[in-house]
């Protein structure tokens, strides 16, 4: 949760002017150079991409990653990780043992250096490594550096060999302290507080990272523990079946096409290609992409050739057994993907990454491999699984279809400049700003609280679309069918972005766009409507960080003159408690004594039971306390000063941190099939908080 930016945008900064112009030295005495590990610590976000929990959790990853490169190496078939009281982490592997012998270059021995050295490892010369993941090759030294203390345990050449470190410094050289019967490595850290703003890891978050890399790391056992817990909590996991697997457990609450899914892992001109798909009675896509078991969030050369390799097989398939006659289209790339689920696994001896985060593959090598392989390996499937085949090419050919009904409707809502001018919904109240880095949208429930907002706003840069109840369930629905929802296509033309393969991030209008709901059962469903229509069809307005959730207040609490807001019942007990210690501040200072006199609230600030229902107000402590049930409740005043205004607002943003884990949870909530539904209903039924009845 962030606040949000100021109310008006900042004037842009000024021209920085050089040193010397400025009046101030600029020398060599101004050149800083860092010595060994220092530039991590100095600018950590360079290295693991921030200091909050994506950076703490990024620390365990790099250790997994290079007992993973063992794995991926042949050389080791068991990683176990354990999560230790006082945030301490622990991952033992039984690889080979990172060697501890002395380094020619370095003088030291090849533990050390790998530990207290960037760009020192087994992943840069020949013979390490014949594939590695691990973020930019640093990763140990890396860790090292950023954790307050660390100890490196190694079995090798039948010792055992030990090295402590303190910020990334040998505390002592490496030494044996006993003997080893077998091999392997042990990293043992503790994430440096003086460099993290968190240091609380997510049990689920370090449990899902580990289970998607045992399912592309098949025959390597993977355990996580959590000490921390009472009693323990462990799992274990072992996928024999690699990416064929994690397609089976994506598609588990599915309706499948075919029963045999397609995989095939084989090698061609160096790279290693893994592929597994099945098709669903579904009318999205999901496919991951994954290159040195590192996800490619942006694709790149191996998914352009799964791409151009299914569409060019499934087409020559249904020429060749009749299910396309001459006159017919060819199957586009959209047919063929629609309800497919797919995994595409790649392991490249020098993968060439776009961007620092590796979210996009660029070896244009590895674009021919994958195609080479599924070309041969998918003609083989269809010929060899005939009932699989015609369900595949049916599902394909009813989406062409579809695709061709849809176009005509789409084209009549969004031809070519009818995002412009006049054609903008008439409910939409734009803001005046073109700039649409400083815009933002509100998207709003309701005529009674687009009102208020509309009043409330300011006007230079925030735009308000009121929707009227709730919005068409996406999940199931074809574009055509999306197009003739009124609220949906408004929503569509305001965007400015269009929709579909005519979607252009670039032409966004507003940077910011915030669904503004009532804390109710019917707003929570209409956000949930709002999630799945972006998710679905916009998700790189999520990946880019453009969608954000407003956090209205639940509460207000009135007392004579004053008035305070409370966001949760948690917040509420300690504004009731602050406001009553004033109180009896007051009376001790005019000599009327203390006492609890009736105020009917307990220390911790008051019996829940007390508390008004939404829409209701009621008395306590002497003060007047209202739950807000809708938005429409707030005057314009109010909702500006607690909910729109940049001062003070309070908003999440929508963030995408496990796609897999994202699809799953729209698809059982959203979704056709009862059965995952009511499990999940079930399952968290008793942790549900003000439920309207």
């Amino acid at each position: 949760m962030s606040k949000s930016m100021a109310k008006k945008a900042p004037a842009k900064a000024p021209i920085q002017q050089p040193l010397a112009a400025a009046g101030g030295e600029y020398s060599a005495k101004q050149i800083t150079v860092l010595q060994g590990l220092e530039p991590v610590r100095k600018r950590p976000s360079m290295y693991i991409g921030n200091t909050a929990s994506e950076g703490l959790h990024h620390l365990i990853w790099e250790v997994v990653d290079n007992s993973i490169d063992e794995a991926m190496a042949g050389f080791c078939t068991r990683i176990d990780l354990t999560m230790l009281p006082g945030n301490v982490v622990r991952v033992t592997d039984n690889g080979r043992g990172i060697p501890v012998d002395m380094h020619k270059q370095t003088k030291k021995s090849a533990l050390e250096t790998i530990m207290t050295t960037l760009h020192a490892g087994g992943k840069f010369g020949d013979g390490g490594y014949k594939v590695s993941g691990g973020l930019h090759g640093v990763g140990l030294s890396v860790v090292a550096a950023l954790s307050g203390e660390m100890k490196a345990e190694v079995h090798r050449d039948g010792k055992i060999w030990v090295q402590d470190y303190v910020r990334g410094k040998p505390k002592a050289k490496v030494k044996p302290i006993g003997k080893a019967s077998d091999t392997g490595t042990t990293i043992t850290f503790k994430p440096d507080s003086q460099i993290f703003s968190v240091l609380d890891y997510d049990w689920q978050v370090v449990l899902d990272h580990l289970r998607q890399q045992a399912y592309l790391t098949k025959g390597v056992r993977m355990s996580v523990t959590d000490e921390r817990a009472k009693p323990v909590n462990r799992y274990a996991f072992y996928f024999e079946g690699g990416v064929k697997a994690y397609v089976q457990n994506l598609d588990r609450a599915k309706v499948i096409k075919h029963d045999t899914i397609f995989y095939v892992n084989k090698e061609s001109d160096g790279v290693q290609v893994e592929v597994a798909l099945q098709y669903t009675d579904d009318i999205k896509e999901t496919l991951f992409s994954f290159a040195n078991n590192i996800h490619t969030v942006e694709g790149g050369m191996h998914l352009n050739g799964f791409r151009a390799a299914l569409t060019r097989r499934l087409n020559a398939y249904a020429r060749k057994q009749g299910y396309l006659k001459e006159k017919d289209e060819n199957l586009s790339g959209e047919d063929v993907r629609e309800g497919l689920t797919a995994i595409i696994s790649v392991k490249v001896k020098e993968p060439q990454f776009e961007g620092q985060t590796k979210a996009k593959l660029g070896n244009a090598e590895v674009k021919t491999a994958v195609e080479a392989v599924l070309n041969e390996s998918l003609s083989a499937y269809l010929d060899e699984h005939p009932r699989d085949a015609q369900s595949i090419i049916e599902k394909t050919i009813l989406a062409s279809r579809a695709r061709m009904a849809a176009r005509t409707a789409r084209e009549a809502v969004l031809r070519k400049g009818a995002l412009e001018g006049m054609t903008l919904p008439g409910k939409l109240a734009d803001c005046s700003s073109r700039d649409a880095s400083e815009s933002e949208l509100y998207i709003v429930e309701g005529d009674s609280a687009g009102g208020s907002a509309k009043q409330g706003r300011d006007r230079s840069f925030q735009a308000i679309l009121p929707l009227r109840g709730k919005i068409l369930n996406v999940e199931k629905a074809r574009l055509d069918k999306m197009l003739a929802n009124n609220e949906i296509k408004s929503l569509i033309i305001a965007l400015g972005t269009n929709i579909g393969e005519h979607f252009a991030v670039e032409r966004l209008r507003y940077h910011r766009i915030i669904i503004m709901t009532d804390a109710d059962v019917d707003g929570a469903h209409i956000r949930t409507l709002l999630l799945t229509l972006f998710y679905r069809h916009f998700p790189d307005l999520i990946r880019q960080g453009h969608l954000y959730i407003a956090q209205p207040p639940l509460y207000r609490i009135e007392k004579g003159k004053t008035a305070r807001y409370a966001y949760s019942d948690e917040e509420l007990k300690k504004v009731v408690d602050e406001l009553k210690r004033l109180k009896e501040e007051k009376r001790a200072r005019e000599g009327q004594g203390t006492g609890r006199r009736a105020l009917g609230v307990g220390e911790t600030g008051g019996d829940v039971s007390t508390w008004p229902e939404p829409g209701e107000e009621t008395k306590i402590a002497g003060m007047n306390v209202q739950r807000y049930k809708g938005l429409g409740e707030m005057n314009p005043g109010q909702l500006w000063e607690t909910t729109m205004d940049p001062a003070s607002r309070v908003m999440k943003r929508v963030t995408l941190d496990d796609a897999a884990a994202a699809d799953r949870i729209f698809d059982i909530l959203m979704g056709s099939e009862v059965a995952p539904r009511k499990q999940f209903i079930h399952t968290h039924a008793k942790s549900v908080k003000n439920l309207d009845i």
